[in-house]
């Protein structure tokens, strides 16, 4: 009998294996929920990235645009969400509730509805619980090679055979199956079949958080520091949203609580993004019912790994001093006509990885707060998951040197260029590396993890 090891293997290989074989998109031509674009964190990274839907590898390398030819990239530092992945337990059992009061009390002839109910099946199980599907693969798959035609001298068959790139990822496993998915992304891009490329497993790097006992205490595990979000969910504008939806079930305003609500919007959300199917469920919302729902879920993490609290970044501290570090000692290693050792490092974590990395450096900043009164008036808000977090999102980070000491650092959310915060105009696109070192000081000399996440003892 094969061994559950063994079979995760065999299925992971005939999983690789049977999307390598081209480079075909299989969402070209979708139908499109209208809603799409509010999926929060559980959005498609073609979202984000729309000409992906032509083509699955395109890439434009003119937006790097360094400030002189002499600029030859030395490092790159990737910081990626793990690919799409299938609901956890807890989506799963709420699913199954709504799908069953659909079934047995809702009533109505449209046509929709008649195909959740005659149609339909739900065939999401608890076991998935949060597994990466094949989506999630072709998702790091492509990653690794967009990446290798934007940075061919990085992230290159040469570095790779060489040693010159390392892996680093969460325990999960969808982030495990999402590294390894990037190397065979690579490794068919190269028809490596000669060897192996090891990766190593680092909680306390890409899972910080679950390190952090201030954070633990004070956020995760404390009721309370959700309160905003608690209010919003039980205010006007998401009242309206649960009414809605029962009355195009026609069924009681009791039955349609947040949950089933979140849960009718979830299943539209993984339909999509995991069989690129525009699903009856999402007929059940229009674009205002989805606009408070991402605000909901928006207020949530800006709570709880966000500029909610001090701790959220702070928690973070051990990954930005690890990024640090490596460039500090590439731009070490170029200044003093080295071989950069470490040319790539890909670490692969989750969305409660980089949200508290891109809250610390200051990015997707508002002048006020998400607050439970102010859905209004956030609107344009710059702090918005579903463009920031999709499936795979990722960091960037690229050092350059561009001659006689000039070494310079550009950054890319989602493989677009993002401007650090607090640098002038002149500096932001690809500003020195010694600026952004500046700009960051006060955490460069500081923000030790030991020392944030410790409990602080109340006064005798």
């Amino acid at each position: 009998m094969l061994t559950f090891l063994t079979k995760f293997h065999v299925f992971h290989v005939l999983i690789i294996s049977c999307c390598l074989l081209n480079h075909v998109n299989p969402e070209d031509n979708l139908d499109i929920p209208t809603i799409a674009k509010y999926f929060n964190t559980k959005g498609r990274y073609e979202e984000v990235n729309p000409y992906l839907i032509e083509d699955i590898l395109a890439v434009n390398r003119s937006i790097l645009q360094p400030p002189s030819a002499q600029c030859q990239e030395i490092h790159l530092t990737a910081i990626i969400r793990h690919g799409t992945r299938y609901p956890t337990s807890k989506n799963v059992k709420e699913m199954q509730q709504l799908h069953n009061i659909v079934l047995h009390n809702a009533t109505g002839e449209e046509s929709w509805l008649r195909e959740i109910q005659s149609q339909w099946t739900m065939w999401y199980t608890e076991d998935m619980d949060g597994r990466l599907v094949q989506k999630g693969v072709n998702d790091h798959r492509h990653l690794a090679v967009r990446l290798s035609k934007l940075f061919p001298s990085l992230v290159s068959e040469e570095k790779l055979r060489g040693g010159f790139i390392k892996f680093i990822t969460s325990s999960k496993h969808r982030c495990v199956n999402s590294t390894l998915s990037f190397k065979a992304g690579l490794t068919e891009l190269w028809a490596i079949t000669d060897k192996e490329f090891d990766h190593a497993v680092n909680d306390a790097l890409m899972r910080f958080f679950d390190q952090c006992t201030r954070f633990l205490q004070e956020v995760s595990n404390n009721p309370s520091a959700l309160s905003e979000v608690d209010k919003f969910r039980a205010g006007p504008e998401m009242r309206r949203v649960t009414e809605k939806i029962a009355d195009r079930l026609s069924v009681q305003y009791n039955l349609i609580t947040q949950d089933m609500t979140d849960a009718a919007f979830d299943l539209c959300a993984y339909e999509f993004a995991i069989k690129a199917v525009n699903s009856p469920w999402c007929q059940l919302f229009d674009e205002e019912d989805a606009k408070v729902i991402e605000y909901a879920s928006d207020l949530k993490e800006f709570w709880k790994r966000g500029y909610g609290y001090d701790i959220n970044s702070k928690s973070s501290c051990i990954l930005f001093h690890d990024v640090f570090n490596r460039l500090n000692k590439a731009a070490s290693e170029s200044k003093s006509g080295q071989q950069v050792t470490e040319a790539v490092t890909v670490q692969v974590g989750h969305a409660d990885s980089l949200l508290p990395l891109l809250t610390l450096l200051g990015f997707f900043k508002d002048s006020d707060a998400l607050t439970s009164t102010n859905y209004a008036t956030q609107a344009q808000r710059s702090f918005r998951t579903s463009h920031m977090l999709p499936y795979a999102a990722n960091l960037l980070l690229v050092l350059y040197d561009c001659g006689g000491g000039d070494l310079r650092l550009q950054a890319l959310l989602n493989e677009k260029p993002v401007t650090f915060p607090g640098l002038t105009e002149q500096q932001a696109s690809m500003p020195l590396y010694q600026d952004v070192k500046e700009r960051y000081k006060e955490l460069l000399q500081g923000c030790d993890f030991e020392t944030e996440c410790q409990l602080f003892k109340s006064p005798a």
